[in-house]
């Protein structure tokens, strides 16, 4: 693969390697970020490619305990497994191990495989990382990179690959701020439906105040028979009141003459033909009920005034 080749050699910062059984199963190390929690630490890692790279993310895992990624797991960057949506096809496995180094030192957040160590322990985790040897690949930490030289100058590659790096670390701070936004904003809509609701209460406040107003000058008018009354029509507002309006309250108290002057129609049951028969005929079997109750009745009555004469008769003789 080429980028097996380019990253044949290590640098003083970053190394990996595919497996020799496995093109899919990188190994890398990379140094501590300086000044930092992490300086003088050199980290061990797997990155495991997908079938589909690089059109989909690999999966990262630290295999050095540094206090930030758990050990063993997949760690959750925006460079990952776990976000194949900002993954893009034109970065690489440099572009990744220059973003891990830029990750380091952030905050976790409870991101998942994150971790928050006291900035004493992970001092000593970075000490201790010297002695770590992969079993898998037999890389020692204390060989696996070049030694710092205070007169280094990074390659191209290494520039272009940092400044991606530092573009994944800015989309990664804007999906944060994006996933605080909705809260905000589902909160803009309620504001504006409350204000909303404040101007229809003050446009039926002031319909209220003007059909009030109209009453008294209806009443004082004169003395007007029922029969030769005409039927009333609402009072045009006045030129004054209907400036001092807003467009929202004018339409709305038109809105509310409209609906004065349409005719109410009556209501009436749904169905009344239909109920009619049944209470008749509940009526009617009532009426047939007691009919036969009342002879029942009487026979009854009847018959207890003959056994007691036929047994008066018995009794005399």
């Amino acid at each position: 693969m080429k980028e097996a080749a380019e990253l044949r050699d290590p640098t003083e910062h970053y190394h990996a390697q595919p497996l020799e059984d496995n093109l899919f199963e990188w190994h890398f190390s990379v140094r501590g970020p300086p000044d930092s929690d992490f300086d003088g630490g050199v980290y061990h890692g797997r990155i495991v490619l997908p079938p589909e790279y690089p059109m989909k993310p690999p999966s990262i895992i630290l295999l050095t305990p540094n206090g930030r990624f758990e050990v063993g797991k997949k760690i959750c960057l925006s460079i990952s497994g776990h976000h194949p949506e900002t993954w893009q096809p034109s970065w690489s496995i440099r572009t990744a191990l220059i973003a891990i180094i830029g990750f380091m030192p952030t905050k976790g957040e409870g991101a998942i495989g994150s971790l928050d160590y006291t900035p004493e322990e992970r001092r000593a985790l970075a000490k201790k990382s010297q002695d770590f040897c992969c079993e898998a690949c037999g890389c020692s930490m204390q060989s696996a990179l070049l030694p710092l030289s205070p007169n280094s100058t990074p390659c191209p590659e290494d520039r272009q690959a940092k400044q991606l790096a530092q573009q994944i670390s800015f989309k990664a701070e804007a999906s944060v701020s994006s996933e605080a936004g909705p809260s905000s904003a589902a909160d803009s809509p309620a504001a504006a439906t409350n204000s909303q609701e404040g101007d229809d209460e003050s446009s039926s406040d002031s319909q209220a105040s003007a059909g009030q107003s109209q009453a008294p000058e209806a009443e004082g008018s004169g003395p007007i028979s029922s029969e030769e009354a005409p039927p009333s029509t609402p009072v045009a507002p006045s030129n004054s009141s209907s400036q001092s309006l807003s467009p929202r309250q004018r339409r709305a108290q038109q809105q509310g003459q409209q609906q004065q002057q349409q005719p109410r129609r009556a209501t009436f049951p749904a169905f009344p033909a239909a109920a009619q028969p049944a209470a008749d005929g509940s009526q009617a079997g009532s009426a047939v009920l007691i009919v036969l109750l009342t002879l029942a009745l009487t026979a009854l009555i009847f018959r207890r005034i003959y056994l007691a004469n036929d047994y008066k008769f018995d009794y005399e003789l």
